[in-house]
């Protein structure tokens, strides 16, 4: 814990999943997905993801302007 201050560690724990997406694996683990709707959604998080890196890498290049 941060400093035995409990509401800290717990922000901070909170952030973490989130970041890492525990609280979306959580959330769609509630019910069952259909293997067609698991293919869709699997495609389009590999697009936004490929959408996020080809972003990013135009702004490092200087081809589009960053935040």
């Amino acid at each position: 814990m941060r400093d035995n201050n409990v509401d800290q560690a717990l922000k901070a724990l909170k952030k973490k999943m989130q970041r890492e997406g525990t609280f979306r694996e959580m959330k769609r683990r509630n019910y069952y997905e259909k293997p067609s709707e698991k293919r869709v959604r699997q495609k389009a998080e590999g697009q936004r993801r490929a959408r996020k890196l080809a972003r990013k890498r135009a702004i490092r290049e200087g081809l589009i302007a960053g935040k």
